[in-house]
């Protein structure tokens, strides 16, 4: 080794920071090609009695280095942390699985049990996990609380192999009668997609300990984030949850919300910049209200959420006593609807709690027809091994609660009903007589698209006719009783489905739309003034109204009777 390269090396680990069972040499910049390269580190290893932790970071490794390191660690069975992020600059994609290997074999070896190992910032891709999977699966990973991968490369390939070994170290960890509790998983930009995610759902759930997943920026569109969603409800004790700048669009949202449902423990949510859209912040805002007491922080910008979003989502959080942060920037406001949010905010005396509003993307333009070119792409993503994947969907869509097709309770109803729903006419109401209570019975709460379709053919056939009049409003009021007594998350669902059926609310996918009639309004306007209907459902419709009063323009009468009752609805005091 040259004198001055010695010299260099000396004057870096002279900078070494050593204490409190860590050994650190972080952001030396030092070049280690080979043993000789590594003599004085080694040496200081080897001479640190009682070693727990050991920073590497900030340097770079060839493969006769981490040989030579990892001799001076097997017999460092204390070792606890392991910080060995951004450690291969410049190196070879193919020397670094074996680096890491001897590494791995050397904490084997020596019988350390690690608490904490992050491997971030290193480009090592799926062949780089396969140099850390023998590691992962031994019992000195059967205590890791920590596990950091982030920015590593790992594609779909690592991802799996990362989520098999994971789920073997449990299976072993299990067997001893002491099961693995990870608690801290970090893996973001690792271009997982849907099939490493799913992969890492399979392993978050049985794992069941997590209580911070971070996994921003991979390529995960709704069909992941639903098997993500779906583990989340495994692992109670979680507190931070960040899937940034990943892709949920109204499927994944829902998921989440129905996740977030069962999760009691969390607070922080980052789900910016993932197209969560308006229908998704409206049914996260009712996870808000029945749910989630302990929140500070919820990330939701970037995501194409319209005003009237917004401000249903400023309203849920008005009774969050540890709330500290609401991130709306980015989405689709507008000039007029970002003030409107803003004195809304202040209103509840939580203007502090509101971050910028400076990156509004401004209103969106409006459009007769659906956009939906970014949800059908998901689709056409998704669509590799479709018919494998579309089973577990089946599987995941069940679990969460999200009905897909017909209800049982809908294919055994009565030839009646059956033909008065396929062609709903005033007669054939009236000729239902005590069925007409059967009526409700079709609308499950479970399944907003079909209740909304529902409710909407009944209350077409108002008129001012007592006997029709009459008939209508009952069974209206049973079918919206039966909706809104549900829980707020099915119950926001219900109605945001029913804003976007009456064109109030921009929706996804190819979702039924109808030409409003004034008796559909009249019926609404009938059913706000009921006790069952709440002042925070009120709230939600007088909201889009408002904002959207020219989609009533057609029945202006009844249109302005319905935001009249909504308006007082809202003002009246419990």
């Amino acid at each position: 080794m040259a004198s001055d390269d010695i010299a260099q090396l000396a004057d870096a680990l002279s900078k070494t920071h050593v204490g409190d069972g860590e050994l650190s040499f972080k952001g030396l910049g030092l070049k280690l090609d080979n043993a000789a390269s590594v003599e004085e580190l080694v040496r200081d290893i080897e001479q640190y009695q009682g070693l727990r932790a050991l920073r590497l970071e900030g340097n770079t490794l060839g493969v006769d280095a981490a040989r030579a390191i990892a001799k001076a660690l097997e017999n460092k069975d204390l070792l606890q942390r392991c910080f060995w992020s951004d450690m291969f600059t410049g190196r070879l994609r193919s020397e670094i699985p074996t680096a890491l290997s001897s590494l791995g074999s050397a904490l084997m070896s020596s019988g350390a049990r690690l608490t904490e190992l992050d491997l971030s910032d290193n480009a090592f891709g799926p062949d780089g996990v396969k140099g850390i999977e023998q590691l992962l699966k031994s019992p000195s990973c059967h205590t890791l609380r920590e596990l950091k991968l982030n920015n590593c490369g790992m594609g779909i390939g690592g991802g799996k192999i990362l989520a098999e070994a994971l789920i073997e170290c449990h299976r072993q960890s299990s067997a001893h009668g002491a099961p693995l509790k990870l608690r801290v998983f970090i893996a973001g930009r690792n271009r997982l997609e849907n099939e490493g995610a799913r992969a890492l759902a399979k392993a978050f759930q049985i794992i069941g300990s997590l209580e911070e997943v971070h996994m921003p920026q991979n390529g995960i569109n709704y069909a992941g984030v639903m098997a993500l969603a779906s583990a989340m409800r495994h692992n109670p004790e979680l507190r931070v949850l960040n899937f940034n700048d990943n892709t949920f669009t109204k499927r994944g949202t829902l998921a989440m919300a129905q996740a977030l449902r069962h999760l009691r423990n969390v607070q922080v949510i980052n789900f910016g910049d993932c197209l969560v859209r308006s229908e998704g912040a409206i049914a996260l805002a009712a996870v808000l209200r029945e749910g989630l007491p302990i929140l500070k922080e919820l990330n939701l910008s970037f995501g194409e959420i319209t005003e009237a979003a917004a401000l249903v989502v400023a309203q849920a959080v008005m009774d969050k006593p540890h709330m500290e942060k609401v991130d709306l920037n980015g989405n689709c406001l507008g000039e007029e609807g970002c003030e409107a949010l803003r004195e809304a905010m202040e209103n509840m005396d939580k203007g502090d709690m509101l971050s910028s509003l400076s990156d509004d993307e401004g209103e969106p333009e409006d459009e007769e027809e659906d956009d939906d070119d970014r949800e059908n792409g998901d689709d056409d993503d998704a669509s590799d091994n479709c018919n494998e994947d579309d089973e577990e969907d089946d599987e995941i869509v069940k679990e969460n609660g999200i009905i897909k097709g017909d209800s049982p309770e809908k294919q055994q109803s009565p030839a009646e009903i059956m033909s008065f729903l396929s062609c709903p006419s005033v007669e054939k109401l009236l000729q239902l007589g005590e069925l007409r209570t059967d009526l409700s019975r079709q609308v499950d709460p479970s399944d907003p698209h079909m209740a909304a379709d529902v409710l909407l053919k009944i209350a077409s056939l108002y008129s001012e006719e007592s006997e029709t009049k009459t008939a209508v409003l009952e069974t209206t009021d049973a079918v919206l009783k039966k909706l809104l007594s549900a829980s707020a998350f099915q119950s926001y669902c219900f109605l945001s489905t029913l804003l976007v059926q009456m064109r109030l609310l921009k929706g996804e996918g190819k979702l039924k739309k109808v030409s409003l009639v004034p008796g559909q309004l009249l019926c609404l306007e009938h059913a706000v003034q009921q006790e069952y209907f709440s002042q925070h459902h009120a709230s939600l419709l007088h909201t889009f109204i408002s904002k959207n009063s020219e989609a009533l323009k057609s029945c202006s009468s009844a249109g302005e009777r319905l935001s009249s009752a909504l308006e007082k609805k809202c003002n009246d005091q419990h």
